[in-house]
């Protein structure tokens, strides 16, 4: 059995991207605290590679931002790809099946102009695509710093 549930901060905004075959596909990394305390007394966190496809992809994208809270759920994948210099490059990541918006920070401007015309485009254009009934969580005065505290 391949499967892992996480809730973490968004450690920037996700980008997003239109793959060959029409597909819409997100990656974002989630600083996920660990459930204990290092030797000096201090929360430490991991930060976890994550990727998502469809209709989720661009839901997450439109309501997430950098600093968002959010509950990923899916598998745990691995790939390698070789780099320029001929040596061979693993990743791991977690490929989510679904994305729960906990607590949402809308996307920076910053981010905005990071992102293609395309990608911007698509973000301000999906209004029609979620649901009638899809409410966000209400805001709460939170810290702004990552991980989660």
């Amino acid at each position: 059995m391949n499967h892992v549930a996480l809730v973490g901060r968004l450690t920037k905004d996700p980008d997003i991207r239109k793959i060959g075959d029409g597909r819409m596909q997100a990656s974002f990394t989630l600083a996920v605290n660990r459930s204990f305390k290092n030797q000096k007394g201090d929360i430490d966190a991991d930060f976890i590679l994550c990727s998502i496809w469809g209709r989720t992809a661009e839901n997450t994208v439109k309501h997430c931002g950098k600093g968002s809270l959010v509950g990923v759920s899916g598998r745990i994948q691995t790939r390698s790809y070789e780099r320029e210099d001929r040596t061979r490059a693993f990743v791991t990541e977690v490929v989510g099946d679904d994305v729960r918006f906990l607590v949402t920070k809308k996307p920076s401007s910053e981010g905005r102009a990071e992102r293609s015309q395309s990608q911007v485009t698509l973000a301000n254009s999906q209004s029609n695509s979620v649901a009638d009934h899809f409410e966000l969580p209400s805001q709460n005065n939170e810290k702004e710093t990552l991980p989660i505290f």
